[in-house]
């Protein structure tokens, strides 16, 4: 089925062309052939809210390709960027198993093809194929792990060039290497990064604007080179 996103939507994971390795759909053939037969399929634009904080958990969304951003707010209108989901991931899954409300807003960075199964179903699934319960357990864990070095990072980091160092350290483990560096595809704002780190917009555009000026980064409109890690490596100290 042909989408208006430029994504070509792949309703069924049997004939899926994208990778499995590393993903929750790297599952037993029957496994994928009941998944198949309880999702549905669709590609959501960019900014689109696949679930709202403390809404109560209907399913789960499985990101076969594209970027969400997870947020949480406070009571004083304040927005934090706990991470940014990847494709592979099934977002929501702790709600559904505890049948609690969703404790974040998850929200497409861009055009995404995403799968969603009810909750019901979902649970079913796990009950019926051991495969799909330990790929659960494994990405739960991964957030887990990651939420525990977030929390390290920004309550021993001394300096807010520090933090923005370290969370453009952590884009380059994933980064493609060129000759002129390290390439990010960076599809936050300022305000959005600044959501990352717990500042304001202003002083994420003045550190940032001191990176370029120390030519530790270079930025062609959303596409950043890291020439060396060196200079970013230097700044942290823990």
């Amino acid at each position: 089925m042909p989408s208006p996103y430029n994504i070509a939507l792949q309703e069924r994971c049997t004939n899926c062309s994208i990778p499995r390795t590393g993903r929750f759909c790297d599952l037993s053939a029957s496994t994928i052939e009941s998944l198949d037969a309880m999702k549905f399929t669709s590609v959501y634009p960019k900014g689109s809210l696949l679930y709202v904080e403390g809404e109560s958990a209907r399913g789960v969304f499985i990101l076969c390709s594209g970027k969400v951003k997870m947020t949480t707010s406070s009571s004083e209108g304040r927005t934090f960027i706990v991470r940014i989901a990847e494709a592979g991931e099934m977002l929501g899954a702790n709600s559904a198993i505890l049948n609690a409300p969703y404790e974040v807003t998850a929200e497409t960075l861009e055009p995404c093809q995403i799968a969603s199964v009810r909750r019901d179903d979902f649970l079913a699934l796990l009950k019926r194929h051991p495969d799909a319960c330990m790929r659960v357990a494994q990405q739960l864990s991964d957030t887990l792990l990651a939420a525990q070095r977030e929390i390290r990072s920004l309550g021993l980091s001394q300096t807010t060039s520090e933090k923005v160092a370290k969370l453009i350290l952590g884009w380059c483990e994933k980064g493609d290497p060129t000759a002129n560096g390290i390439r990010l595809k960076v599809l936050l704002t300022h305000e959005e990064i600044a959501q990352m780190v717990g500042t304001t917009r202003e002083t994420v555009t003045r550190v940032l604007s001191d990176f370029k000026r120390k030519k530790i980064i270079n930025v062609k409109g959303s596409t950043v080179f890291v020439p060396t890690t060196r200079g970013l490596q230097d700044m942290v100290t823990v």
